[in-house]
């Protein structure tokens, strides 16, 4: 029996679905919504004039237009359209930091499963198509989008069969999954991205290439984040499981935190260069707060570029 309540909170739930995930850039759909298609139709906006050509459909015709230039001329229209969403999610072993998490918060793996969880539901309720990938070296499952309700519990059943334990490589998978998203949508890829960042930018760019509006959701666990170890401590890799290093960790923690400030700039930064959203969250801030404040931002900078 599949346990949907561990991924759907109710007050996330609650205070999410007083908000929206729309594209920011041109998306394919397949029925009328919220979201710009590049494709023109008889829908709700106009786009510009073309003229006729036999065939066309005289109920477009513009008449005004006709009586002043004594030409045909058709009228186009921009439709809009729902959104195909596209959740990949890391499932690889690094995700499941801590193996023993703290009772106030979830690992890496369950915070981001519950954000993927989340937007599902968020995306359902718009009336978007939503599906999920989980990867790690290569894809591990896939939820094929749909807009049926069913797409959540599938959704879940997906995530509760797998477990964080394979190495993490998204050159691989990226380069698989963005061959095989023929239509431009949104990608939200929710990973920590302990990957070489050269690689990691190279990947990601794939799916601006094929013209997808791309969300890069950064899960951190907060002892990354700050690196609170005081006493001599036994590091173990998690993906890597011969890799122990016995250190001092307070000798480490200034040049740790650089590194990882570092790598975090530059993977923002080329977020930033190639307009894709990136956002960090960490495992000690509450769900429905991070996520609320997230989707929040998002939109209130979509109407102030409107």
């Amino acid at each position: 029996m599949i346990d949907t309540a561990k991924y759907f909170h109710p007050e996330v739930l609650s205070r999410i679905t007083r908000l929206e995930l729309r594209a920011q850039h041109v998306v394919e759909g397949f029925v009328s919504g919220m979201h710009k298609s590049p494709y023109k139709g008889y829908s709700v906006e106009f786009a510009s004039h073309r003229q006729y050509v036999p065939g066309d459909d005289i109920r477009r015709v513009d008449w005004r237009v006709y009586a002043k230039t004594d030409r045909f001329f058709i009228k186009e229209y921009e439709e809009e359209t729902n959104m195909r969403t596209h959740l990949l999610l890391d499932c690889s072993g690094s995700m499941a930091y801590p193996e023993h998490p703290h009772t106030d918060r979830m690992n890496k793996w369950q915070y981001a499963a519950t954000v993927a969880a989340s937007l599902a539901y968020l995306c359902n309720g718009q009336g978007d198509a939503v599906g999920l990938t989980l990867f790690d070296r290569q894809i591990r499952k896939q939820v094929p989008a749909s807009t049926n309700r069913a797409v959540l519990h599938d959704l879940v059943e997906a995530i509760e069969s797998v477990e964080p334990k394979q190495e993490t490589d998204v050159h691989q998978p990226f380069l698989e999954l963005a061959g095989r998203i023929p239509s431009r949508g949104m990608v939200v890829i929710l990973s920590d991205l302990l990957v070489d960042a050269d690689k990691l930018i190279e990947a990601i760019a794939r799916f601006r290439y094929g013209h997808h509006d791309v969300l890069v959701l950064h899960v951190l666990d907060d002892d990354e984040l700050e690196f609170p170890f005081a006493d001599r401590t036994l590091f173990e890799g998690m993906e890597e499981i011969d890799l122990e290093v016995l250190t001092d960790p307070q000798s480490l923690r200034r040049s740790y935190l650089d590194a990882l400030d570092a790598f975090i700039r530059r993977i923002r930064s080329a977020c930033l260069d190639q307009r894709i959203d990136y956002a960090l969250f960490s495992t000690a801030d509450g769900l429905h707060v991070a996520l609320t404040r997230y989707l929040a931002t998002r939109m209130h900078l979509q109407r102030a570029k409107a």
